[in-house]
């Protein structure tokens, strides 16, 4: 019964100590947070600062490791505290390892602020059109295009007409199944740019989402006059391939299959993909 008693006191401080911090957070969802990462195997928390670099992208300034104490306390090592070894920025990949926002009431055991002063630096055009589509065009390449839009939709009301601007904003209208928005939002980047490729791919993208086989067609069709980018030529065709094996019209699909493999002088994926797609057309 004694050791019984023992180990219920360890299982429940262990308890608390993990209850002081929930594991149920992307790097992405993280920016300008202090964060931990899962305890190591000598008991011991990585914590740190994530923010945004508008060139590194999302980073880490790495400030040091804490450990938790029975009463649930954030004890901060020494060894991490001098000025010996300094603070470390590592750039960071988005990925789904879950890591911790650290409790505000734990800020002060850790002998952190809120918002570290360094940080005032990275945040000079913080407002600024500029900065709202770099932020955007971020998070959209971290497929985060809800929060794309937060910014890429102010940076809209600042000028509409900032290059770039309208064709990002589809990609994340486009990721969200916004296609009516998409379309409206593209077909003012081809108003200020007529020959951008990628903006005529992301167009016919919608088109192909919407169910327009025909503009997506004309779309093409363009695409195979001003673009040098052979790659998006043959994804518009692959897309429409794909639509048409989803409906079983083998006839369309094998007139889109044919299109999509003019652009690829060797086997590449889109190819393996539409043979195997025809292969089960044929079953």
């Amino acid at each position: 019964m004694k050791n019984f008693l023992i180990l219920f006191i360890l299982f429940s401080i262990t308890i608390n100590a993990q209850n002081s911090l929930t594991f149920d957070k992307r790097n992405v969802e993280c920016e300008d947070k202090w964060v931990a990462y899962q305890m190591e195997k000598d008991s011991t928390y990585t914590f740190g600062f994530i923010y945004i670099d508008a060139q590194a992208g999302l980073t880490l300034n790495y400030e040091g490791k804490f450990k938790i104490d029975k009463n649930g306390s954030f004890k901060r090592l020494e060894s991490e505290t001098n000025n010996e070894i300094g603070f470390m920025k590592v750039r960071l990949e988005p990925n789904r390892i879950a890591i911790a926002e650290i409790p505000e009431s734990q800020f002060q055991d850790l002998k952190i602020e809120k918002t570290p002063n360094w940080l005032k630096s990275y945040k000079t055009n913080e407002n600024s059109i500029e900065q709202l589509y770099r932020w955007g065009y971020l998070y959209n390449g971290w497929s985060e295009c809800e929060k794309a839009l937060t910014f890429l939709e102010k940076a809209a009301k600042i000028n509409p007409k900032f290059k770039g601007l309208q064709t990002e904003l589809a990609f994340s209208y486009n990721a969200l199944a916004k296609f009516d928005k998409a379309e409206i939002a593209l077909k003012k980047a081809i108003e200020e740019n007529p020959n951008d490729c990628y903006t005529h791919k992301e167009l016919a993208y919608t088109y192909t989402k919407m169910m327009n086989f025909e503009k997506a067609a004309e779309t093409y069709i363009k695409m195979k006059e001003i673009c040098t980018n052979q790659t998006f030529i043959q994804e518009t065709a692959y897309n429409l391939a794909y639509e048409y094996y989803k409906t079983k019209d083998k006839d369309k699909f094998k007139k889109w299959k044919i299109e999509a493999e003019k652009w690829s002088k060797s086997e590449n994926q889109y190819t393996k993909n539409l043979n195997l797609m025809e292969t089960k057309l044929n079953e």
